[in-house]
């Protein structure tokens, strides 16, 4: 099952975290469908936040289709997002570690690895790549 964190710091509504670490957890084959998101109480008492900002959350999904309420037992996913298969997340996930080990070694720090990432993929989504 799924634990999510908050970021408290970084701009973004919570419901909008919780979102998108659901569609990230699927993304990466952590959830898959007919597995079962943790309850609105739990996600409440976990990261002590409004219950309707959970909710909102999961309705949104719902919007999506990546999962669907069961009165009485629960949320559940219901399919996986569209993308790379899992196998092809991991060779990727390597070939980036490998960069980030490389950009270190040349003197990167974490602020350049991230301005020098968010510059490719500007770059790649006005050439139409991403």
């Amino acid at each position: 099952m799924i634990e999510f964190t908050l970021d408290r710091g970084s701009g973004v509504s919570t419901y909008l975290q919780l979102v998108h670490q659901v569609k990230q957890a699927l993304r990466l084959g952590t959830l898959r469908p007919g597995d079962q998101l943790p309850t609105a109480r739990q996600v409440v008492e976990s990261l002590a936040i409004n219950p309707n900002t959970v909710l909102k959350a999961y309705r949104e999904l719902e919007r999506e289709g990546l999962v669907e309420g069961r009165p009485g037992m629960g949320t559940f996913v219901r399919q996986g997002v569209a993308g790379a298969t899992l196998a092809e997340h991991t060779r990727l996930r390597r070939a980036l570690e490998a960069w980030v080990r490389d950009a270190r070694a040349a003197g990167l720090d974490q602020e350049d690895l991230r301005a020098l990432f968010a510059v490719v993929l500007a770059d790649a989504a006005k050439e139409g790549v991403a």
